[in-house]
């Protein structure tokens, strides 16, 4: 009798596993779903990459992962820069790649995660990708969408949760499926960059920041918290056309942008708004803080060496800055407009200075 039951036993706990890999698999395709929702919900570029690095290190169980982008539309180049999290990149070494060396183009082809192993191997007695190896991957992912390159993902060393290292089938077709969503996103919000983004300073277009800056004014008023504009204008600008070609005036209006962008926070926003004029808006800022950014800027640029075919340049830069008072709440509108008013004053008592609007101003 004991002999009989046995079978039954098998059999019952092979149903068990069964069910178990089955409510595992219905449970997986359920966060693909919601992966595939978040993901298609994020334009922006950097949150989109931040939100991919970490969906990916808790789906692979995985302690760090980076992704190599490309920085400029149409670019041959793929860059890591600040996109990645739990690696340890070597300060030695240049985070770039070509898309045109051979082990990229054949990622691409194949279209498959590898692991570094099987690349060198494949690739044995070729120049080997630096910043591959630097970073010790334990996959590399490409994220191909329309046949092209979006990105390629790699991820670190893996938690080891008693199995091994080694990634499974089940777990190689649930990180290129991933990949599929994260390119499709990914290329997805590099075309709202483009469309939002000025190509020669590469802040944001003036529509576009007055969408936001909208946007942050609505939450800033029913959360009562302060925001800040600043309004800021290259001193004297047509002198750099004039003497040294408009080649000359793109270089500063390059470098005053860069010199913009490295002075605020990431959740800052900067844009161009038309010509040599810059804006800014600074988020849950008091008016002391958004002063000392200004300011900042100011001496920074004032300090920049600005050379443009061995000639050095003094660049010099007025600003205007004008905060949100919730005990006297103005537009957003009339905010911009406050802030160019400082400016003027600005302008008016000398130049490269920074300004505060007050209600003089508008008298």
């Amino acid at each position: 009798m004991e002999e009989k039951k046995k079978p039954k036993k098998r059999k019952r706990r092979v149903k068990t596993n069964r069910l178990k890999l089955y409510e595992k698999r219905v449970y997986d395709l359920t966060q693909l779903l919601e992966i595939s929702k978040s993901l298609c919900a994020v334009l922006d570029h950097s949150t989109l990459i931040e939100s991919i690095l970490y969906t990916c290190m808790c789906q692979m169980r995985v302690l760090g992962a980076g992704m190599f982008v490309s920085q400029d539309y149409g670019s041959d180049t793929l860059e890591l820069r600040s996109f990645y999290s739990g690696l340890e990149p070597d300060s030695f070494v240049s985070y770039t790649v070509s898309t045109k060396q051979p082990q990229i183009q054949y990622l691409l082809e194949r279209n498959i995660p590898m692991t570094l192993t099987a690349l060198q191997r494949k690739f044995k007695g070729e120049p080997e990708i630096i910043p591959f190896k630097s970073l010790s991957p334990s996959l590399i992912v490409p994220l191909k969408h329309k046949n092209k390159l979006s990105g390629i993902l790699l991820l670190g060393e893996r938690i080891d949760l008693g199995d091994g290292v080694k990634f499974s089938k089940y777990e190689i077709d649930q990180i290129s499926t991933i990949a599929t969503l994260a390119a499709i996103a990914v290329y997805n919000a590099s075309l709202m960059e483009l469309t939002t983004t000025d190509m020669l300073t590469k802040l944001k277009l003036r529509h576009y920041f007055f969408t936001v800056l909208s946007d942050k004014y609505d939450i800033a008023i029913s959360q009562k918290q302060p925001i800040a504009v600043l309004m800021l204008d290259i001193d004297l600008f047509k002198k750099f056309n004039d003497t040294y070609g408009h080649a000359c005036g793109d270089y500063v209006l390059q470098e005053v942008a860069n010199i913009i962008s490295e002075g605020i926070r990431a959740h800052d926003m900067a844009g161009r708004y038309g010509g040599e004029e810059f804006i800014i808006m600074l988020t849950n800022t008091e008016t002391a803080a958004a002063m000392m950014v200004a300011e900042r800027i100011r001496s920074n640029i004032e300090k920049f060496d600005f050379e443009y075919e061995n000639n050095h340049m003094a660049v010099t830069i007025s600003i205007g800055v004008s905060v949100l008072h919730h005990d006297n709440p103005v537009s957003a509108k009339s905010l911009v407009e406050q802030a160019d008013q400082a400016l003027y004053t600005s302008k008016h008592q000398g130049r490269n200075k920074v300004s505060l609007f007050t209600a003089d101003d508008t008298e």
